[in-house]
């Protein structure tokens, strides 16, 4: 982030609710005659700040946490992937549990009903999120992300989870498929089932399949070579004429969607 002191800060203002982001424009207006700021957007959740974001780097985001489409927690994760990401400042009525979880981790947060003197000290000391608030938020959250995040040329670039169709590990990157192209994630296809055992399942050491899009299993006349031992069971996907290998290990998910 840019110096407090050489330049005025720029701040994107995300909440769902037009007169919190009017009152927020109001206090950053009495802020301003004793740190320099400009107001660059403002945006009615995290989809549209991330959009905004593209356009016009922020060095402060002023995020309220409960949000629909994209809540705040998920959005403070994904602006991680930015080559240079803005310094979060929750705007937030959450309990005092989650508010110790996020003070642990150096991540600044305002109490609504937010005072003058309190957003002006927050702006003087943010700082930006590190890795390991990051972890703090998927804790703090409790629930699974809505998107997930590739970077692509520069960009983030936001994938609906309910759009994936499997996840499939190769060396260090995971192969994320929609119906309509392949992208490739910097995540851990572990962690990437621990957050959602719900919606995929494992079909291989290296591949997560997502339970809506598997249409059934078929046998093949040979087994499949690999590394790890193969079943001669494959996945049959929708949408999608490729197929994707069942290990031995794993078999007893074609016996689970049988009884299904």
């Amino acid at each position: 982030m840019s110096g407090i002191n050489d330049k005025p800060l720029r701040v994107l203002i995300v909440d769902d609710e037009a007169p919190a982001r009017r009152r927020l424009r109001e206090l950053l207006a009495d802020c301003a005659a004793q740190q320099p700021l400009q107001v660059t957007d403002e945006a009615r959740n995290g989809v549209e700040a991330l959009a905004s974001l593209e356009r016009q780097p922020a060095d402060i985001v002023l995020l309220d946490i409960r949000m629909p489409e994209m809540d705040g927690i998920e959005l403070a994760q994904h602006l991680q992937k930015m080559p240079q990401p803005p310094a979060v400042i929750f705007t937030t009525a959450y309990d005092d549990y989650a508010l110790k979880a996020f003070e642990v981790n150096a991540i600044d947060y305002l109490l609504k009903p937010i005072r003058g003197e309190r957003l002006l000290n927050a702006l003087k000391k943010a700082k930006a999120l590190t890795p390991t608030g990051v972890g703090a938020l998927r804790e703090a959250s409790g629930r699974p992300r809505s998107h997930l995040s590739v970077v692509e040329r520069g960009r983030i670039l936001l994938v609906p989870v309910a759009e994936i169709i499997y996840l499939r590990a190769e060396l260090k990157y995971v192969t994320l498929r929609t119906a309509t192209r392949e992208h490739l994630l910097e995540e851990s296809l572990t962690k990437l089932e621990q957050e959602y055992g719900e919606r995929f399942v494992r079909v291989h050491r290296s591949c997560l399949v997502a339970r809506e899009h598997i249409v059934g299993f078929a046998k093949t006349d040979h087994e499949e070579s690999g590394d790890e031992q193969q079943s001669n069971w494959v996945v049959l996907l929708k949408g999608l004429e490729e197929t994707l290998p069942v290990s031995r290990r794993h078999q007893s998910v074609i016996k689970e969607f049988k009884r299904g």
